[in-house]
């Protein structure tokens, strides 16, 4: 059994259903207190997806931590900047209509989402060290183009199973 604080708790009594179906244990509430009850393999995904949902991805992208073997990571904008116009790094982030983030995700094939001073991160953990670099990299001052040119030369090469493991 495992107490999760949540700031989103609407989000997640309105998909309660869905989240005790896909993750295969109990949601029980009181107050902002989340807890899960399951086999503890479950309750770790479920604070997982319900740690993501909080930070405010989708339902749908939250649940790829359990459907896909994905890993959820956080960075703090303040761990890799000395600067103080944090408005200014968000929207470098961000991009113009978003456009900075889009492409990071076309190319990472990882989903960002952006909560104040963190950026979240969902993602294959084969593509979340790019991701999290192209990220730190922006923050850092790197120009989008130079990363964008850094993520396409290294690019995960994806296996190809044969079959042949045993």
């Amino acid at each position: 059994m495992k107490t999760i604080l949540s700031e989103k708790l609407p989000r997640i009594i309105k998909n309660k259903k869905r989240l005790e179906e896909k993750l295969n244990l109990k949601i029980t509430n009181r107050g902002k207190e989340v807890t899960v009850k399951g086999n503890p393999e479950n309750e770790y995904l479920a604070e997982k997806v319900i740690d993501a949902i909080n930070f405010g991805f989708s339902l749908k992208t939250s649940m790829l931590i359990k459907e896909e073997d994905n890993i959820f990571e956080i960075i703090n904008i303040k761990d890799h900047t000395k600067r103080k116009d944090l408005e200014r790094i968000r929207a470098r982030i961000i991009g113009t209509k978003g456009k900075t983030l889009k492409t990071l995700s076309e190319l990472t094939k990882c989903h960002f989402e952006l909560n104040e001073n963190h950026i979240g991160i969902i993602g294959d953990p084969e593509y979340i060290e790019n991701a999290q670099n192209a990220i730190i990299s922006i923050i850092k001052g790197s120009k989008q183009s130079n990363v964008y040119n850094f993520l396409e030369k290294h690019q995960v090469k994806e296996v190809i199973d044969l079959g042949l493991k045993g």
